[in-house]
């Protein structure tokens, strides 16, 4: 059986959210590993609101739908080979499970990709005419 245990530190403070003396107590006799991992934050709201407006944009530029352009970057920027058994699949991941620094890179490709493929500038919040860009295509997410 696995526990989970979540560890904060905030300011010098290190705190958890389940009393370790009691959880050591139940576990049964014999050796165990700890392992301490950093926790990724999933995406934020701001990034997938960023990403749609900019999807919403290409297609408008391309003729395409946001929900084509999204599977089209998925699959160039988010696949991924699995093996089952003995066979290989290509598959691509969405972006629902990536974390925010995963998010960011996503981000920074498509924008590069746009920009060298269709010359589409996309433009990032702390640039100039933002939002203006947030004005035209936040309605249309």
């Amino acid at each position: 059986m696995a526990y989970q245990v979540i560890m904060t530190k905030k300011e010098g403070k290190v705190t958890f959210d389940k009393e370790l003396a009691y959880l050591f107590q139940t576990l049964k006799n014999g050796q165990y590993t700890i392992t301490i991992k950093r926790t990724s934050e999933r995406r934020t709201i701001a990034q997938n609101d960023l990403l749609w407006m900019w999807l919403t944009c290409i297609g408008r530029e391309t003729g395409s739908t946001k929900e084509e352009v999204y599977m089209y970057y998925c699959k160039k920027f988010l696949l991924k080979t699995i093996t089952l058994g003995e066979k290989r699949e290509k598959v691509y991941m969405t972006s629902s499970k990536l974390s925010t620094a995963e998010m960011t890179e996503f981000l920074n490709k498509i924008q590069a990709d746009a920009e060298a493929e269709f010359g589409i500038t996309l433009p990032q919040p702390q640039d100039i005419y933002f939002e203006a860009f947030y004005a035209d295509y936040y309605n249309s997410i």
